[in-house]
This record gives C-alpha cells, sequence and structure tokens, in this order.
C-alpha cells in the first residue's frame, strides 16, 4: 500500500474514535489504539480454529491470501494467545445472522495502526482504501465452511 493511500485509511479508522488526535497519539506510542466500534465500521470476532479450518491452513501468508480473496475486506488478528482471534471487519448497519459473535456499539476493538505491526495485533488484510469493509455475507459463507470441515476433520 503506498504511503498516500495508507495516510488516508489510518485517518479513516482515527475518526472512528470521537478524538481522532488520541488515536494518531496511541498508535505513536503503541502501535495500536482502542477504537469505538458502531460508528465506522462494526467486527465479527472468529476463533481462529474456525478461520484455520475454512482455509485449510493455520500457516499466516496462505491464511491471507485466502481471507483477502474470500471476505474481500480488512481483517484483523489478536496475537495475546496463540488461538487469538480474527475479525473481520463490516459495516454497522450489514445484515448479521451468523455463528460468530458481532462486536458493535459499547465494545471497542484495538486496532493496529495500518502498515505497522505489533505484538498484540496486526492487520490479515489491510483495507484497500478508506471506508472499504467486508460483505457480511462472505463472512457468513465462511463460517458455513469452515463447520463441515470441523466436523469432517475430527
Amino acid at each position: 500500500m503506498d504511503t498516500d493511500l495508507q495516510r488516508a485509511v489510518s485517518q479513516w479508522l482515527a475518526e472512528a474514535d470521537p478524538r481522532p488526535g488520541e488515536v494518531w497519539a496511541e498508535w505513536e506510542k503503541h502501535g495500536v489504539a482502542l477504537l469505538p466500534l458502531g460508528r465506522r465500521f462494526d467486527a465479527i470476532r472468529i476463533e481462529a480454529d474456525r478461520v484455520h479450518d475454512a482455509v485449510g491452513s493455520d500457516e499466516p501468508q496462505t491464511v491471507a491470501t485466502a481471507l483477502r480473496e474470500w471476505v474481500d475486506g480488512p481483517v484483523i488478528r489478536d496475537f495475546r494467545s496463540s488461538a487469538g482471534p480474527y475479525y473481520v471487519l463490516i459495516a454497522p448497519g450489514a445484515h448479521w445472522a451468523g455463528p460468530a459473535e458481532r462486536l458493535t456499539t459499547g465494545t471497542y476493538l484495538g486496532v493496529p495502526r495500518p502498515g505497522h505491526s505489533t505484538m498484540l495485533s496486526r492487520w490479515v488484510v489491510l483495507p484497500r482504501h478508506p471506508g472499504a469493509l467486508c460483505d457480511s455475507r462472505y463472512a457468513h459463507a465462511l463460517l458455513a465452511t469452515a463447520t463441515p470441515l470441523r466436523t469432517v476433520g475430527r
């Protein structure tokens, strides 16, 4: 991602908070900032095992490629544990009736600064442009694939 586009995406993300300057300060200090959900985007929290079952791998580059093609939008991975979940970013008003938990208003998500990695979390798939989000139907299809694969594999 070129630096102008990265800056534009970062600004769009920072404006999810009413105090975008504080988001930038947190990114500078910690590399990650807690952003409120429900304003610019919501997140679907998906267990790592479900994602890995659906894509047939837990290898980071394979997972990133599969998610980029499958959900066609931004995904963050939490690395605070080896089983850290994935967060698929969707529009606040998007329909969601899937088996994974939707996080929205009243919840904060640790969002790493685009183009930077932290020990806590990192982008698996960066937003392609400001406002680019995943289609919740694609996330639902991913989870619908993971369930039968999990059953067969056990």
